[in-house]
C-alpha cells in the first residue's frame, strides 16, 4: 500500500497545509492523508482489522475495551486552564511531565510505522468550529473519524491548520509504574499543547468524546452552550433538543422521518441558534429493529463502521440481538445516511428541550412538563440509568446514576457554568422543557417492563405538535412533577406511574427512595439559587 515512483500516493499532503514534521512527529512510516471512504475500507479490511458484513458495513471488534474507560482519562494541569477546570473524579489531573514522557514513548512506538491522518472540523457553525487533526495507526480509526466529523472542502484542506491534534495508538500499552497512568489505557488531554493522547484501547468512542470534552471547555468561554444532545427541526422551523446519556434514546427519537435531523449527539447553541458539532452519528445498535428504528437500520450500509456487532459466520449477516461481546454495540455513519437530515447542520433556537432519563426504578412519570426552575434542577441532576457495557465496570443490570448536565463525564467546567448558560438561553428564547422517562413502568428493572418505544414516540409527537398545550396536568405528590392526564396513543395507566404498579405501597416506597437520592445528590451543588434547589422532589426518605 506504500506509494512508489510508479504508483504515487493519490492523496498527498496539500503543499500549504501543516505537516506532521511541523508538529514534531518525525521518523514515522508512510502517512496516508485524508483517504476517501472506499480506500479506508480497503485498507482496514486488507490489514485484517475487521470484516465486511453482508450489508456492506465494516465490522470491527475492540477486544477488552468495549466502552469508554472514564477512570483512565486525565487532563494535564497547566497554568492556562487549571483555574477553570472542575477537578475531581471526572477531571483527574496529571502533570505535564507525565504527558511529555508518554508522548515521547508513543513517538518511539510509531517510528517507521504507517499512520493515517484525517483532517476534520468540529462545529457546523463556521464562527465556532474547531480544526481537528486525527493521527492514528489503525485504518479503522481513520474511517471512524472520516465518518463522525465534518469534512473540509478541497480548498480548506489546502490551508488546513490543526487547532487540536488527537493521536490514537491502540497498539501501545502504557506501563502504569513507568508512565504514571492508572492502567495500560490512557486518555490524556493537554490544553496547553492542544493535543490528546489515546492509547491502549481500540474503542473509537474515545476519539469522539475527546473532541467533545475539548469543546466543552472552549465553547462556554465564548458564550456558546455546548450540549450532550440530539436535535431535529420541523418543517415550520421548530427546533427540538433531546438531552440524555447513552442508551436513553437521543439517537432513536431524533431520527424521525417526519422531521429533519440536525445531529444525534453533540451540539452548540450560539446567538444564531443550534449547530451540530459532528458530521456523523454514533448509534447504539443492540437489538436494532427495522420496524421501530428504520432510519438507523437503513444507515447500516457501505462505509458504516460497526463495533462489536456479531456476524453470522456463514452469511455475514448482522446479529443485532447478540450481546455476547457487549451491550454497547455501535454504528458510526455519516449523517447523510439518515433521510431528511439538515445539510448545513444548523437551525434556529429550540422551541422544546426534552431531558431523557431511563428510570430503572419505574417510578418517574413517562412525561412531565417542567417549570424553568425544575428544568435547571433536572439538568443539573441528570438522573438516568447506565446500561451494562456502555462503560467498563458496570454489572449485568442498569445502574442508577446522576450525571450533571446529562453528560458529566465530558464536562470540563463546573456544572453550574453550563446550567447558568442554558437557563439564560431558555429564558431569552422562551424554550419549554420536558422530562421524558424512557425507562421502566409497572415496577423496576426485573419486575416491570421497559416503556414501549411506540408510546414514547407518541409522547414526543404530542409535545412537538403542541397537542399537550391545553391538556390538564396532574402534580405528582412525591416528585412535584406535572404530567399530562391523557396523550393520544398512550394508555392512561402508562401516564400515571402509580396506577401501573400492582402494589401501590411498593410504588410509594420505591418512589420515596429515589426522591431521597435526588435530594442527596443535589447537596453537592454550591451557589445554586434556592428557588432551583427547591424545585426537586417534595418528599423523600
Amino acid at each position: 500500500m506504500a506509494a512508489t515512483a510508479e504508483t504515487p500516493n493519490e492523496h498527498p499532503l496539500p503543499p500549504h497545509a501543516v505537516r506532521l514534521e511541523d508538529q514534531g512527529f518525525t521518523g514515522l512510516g508512510e502517512a496516508f492523508w485524508n483517504l476517501p471512504q472506499a480506500v479506508l475500507v480497503e485498507h482496514a479490511l486488507g490489514r485484517g482489522e475487521g470484516q465486511l458484513a453482508d450489508s456492506g458495513a465494516a465490522v470491527f471488534r475492540t477486544g477488552t475495551y468495549t466502552g469508554r474507560s472514564p477512570q483512565d482519562k486525565f487532563i494535564v494541569r497547566e497554568p492556562g486552564s487549571e483555574g477553570e477546570i472542575a477537578w475531581g473524579s471526572v477531571n483527574r489531573p496529571v502533570e505535564s511531565e507525565v504527558f511529555d514522557r508518554l508522548l515521547g514513548r508513543v513517538q518511539e512506538h510509531l517510528q517507521g510505522r504507517p499512520v493515517y491522518v484525517t483532517d476534520t472540523f468540529a462545529g457546523a457553525d463556521p464562527e465556532h468550529r474547531l480544526a481537528v487533526r486525527v493521527v492514528c495507526e489503525r485504518a479503522y480509526h481513520a474511517l471512524f473519524a472520516h465518518q463522525l466529523f465534518l469534512k473540509p472542502s478541497a480548498e480548506e484542506l489546502g490551508a488546513f491548520r490543526p487547532e487540536f491534534t488527537i493521536l490514537a495508538v491502540p497498539d501501545f500499552k502504557a506501563d502504569p509504574g513507568r508512565d504514571g497512568t492508572r492502567s495500560e489505557v490512557f486518555i490524556l488531554v493537554n490544553f496547553a499543547r492542544r493535543m490528546v493522547l489515546i492509547g491502549g484501547t481500540l474503542y473509537a468512542g474515545e476519539i469522539k468524546k475527546s473532541v467533545f470534552s475539548i469543546l466543552n471547555y472552549l465553547l462556554p468561554r465564548r458564550g456558546v452552550m455546548s450540549m450532550h444532545c440530539s436535535a431535529n427541526v420541523g418543517d415550520a422551523g421548530d427546533v427540538a433538543v433531546f438531552f440524555g446519556l447513552s442508551g436513553t434514546g437521543k439517537t432513536t427519537l431524533s431520527a424521525d422521518r417526519r422531521r429533519h435531523l440536525i445531529g444525534d449527539d453533540e451540539h452548540g447553541w450560539s446567538d444564531s441558534g443550534v449547530f451540530n458539532i459532528e458530521g456523523g452519528c454514533y448509534a447504539k445498535c443492540i437489538r436494532l429493529d427495522r420496524t421501530n428504528e428504520p432510519e438507523i437500520y437503513g444507515a447500516i450500509r457501505f462505509g458504516t463502521v460497526l463495533e462489536n456487532v456479531v456476524l453470522d459466520p456463514e452469511t455475514r449477516g448482522c446479529q443485532f440481538d447478540d450481546a455476547s461481546l457487549t451491550e454497547n454495540t455501535r454504528a458510526a455513519y455519516p449523517i447523510e445516511y439518515i433521510p431528511n437530515y439538515v445539510p448545513s447542520g444548523r437551525a434556529g433556537h429550540p422551541k422544546h428541550i426534552v431531558f431523557l432519563t431511563c428510570d430503572a426504578f419505574g417510578v418517574l412519570p413517562p412525561l412531565s412538563r417542567l417549570s424553568p426552575e425544575q428544568a435547571m434542577y433536572h439538568f443539573l441532576s441528570g438522573y438516568t440509568a447506565k446500561v451494562a457495557g456502555t462503560e467498563r465496570g458496570l454489572g449485568a443490570e442498569p445502574s442508577a446514576t446522576f450525571s450533571a448536565c446529562f453528560g458529566e463525564p465530558f464536562m470540563v467546567l463546573p456544572p453550574q457554568r453550563y446550567a447558568e448558560l442554558l437557563g439564560q438561553k431558555m429564558r431569552q428564547h422562551g424554550t419549554q422543557a420536558w422530562l421524558l422517562n424512557t425507562g421502566w413502568t409497572g415496577g423496576g428493572f426485573g419486575e416491570g417492563r421497559r416503556i414501549p418505544l411506540p408510546y414514547t414516540r407518541a409522547m414526543v409527537d404530542a409535545v412537538l405538535s403542541g397537542r399537550l398545550d391545553e391538556v390538564p396536568l396532574k402534580t405528582d405528590p412525591i416528585f412535584g412533577l406535572r404530567h399530562p392526564l391523557s396523550c393520544l396513543g398512550v394508555p392512561e395507566t402508562i401516564l400515571e406511574p402509580r396506577s401501573a404498579w400492582a402494589d401501590p405501597i411498593l410504588y410509594v416506597e420505591a418512589a420515596r427512595r429515589l426522591a431521597g437520592r435526588f435530594r442527596k445528590n443535589f447537596e453537592r451543588f454550591g451557589g445554586i439559587s434556592p428557588v432551583i434547589a427547591e424545585a426537586g422532589p417534595l418528599i423523600s426518605g
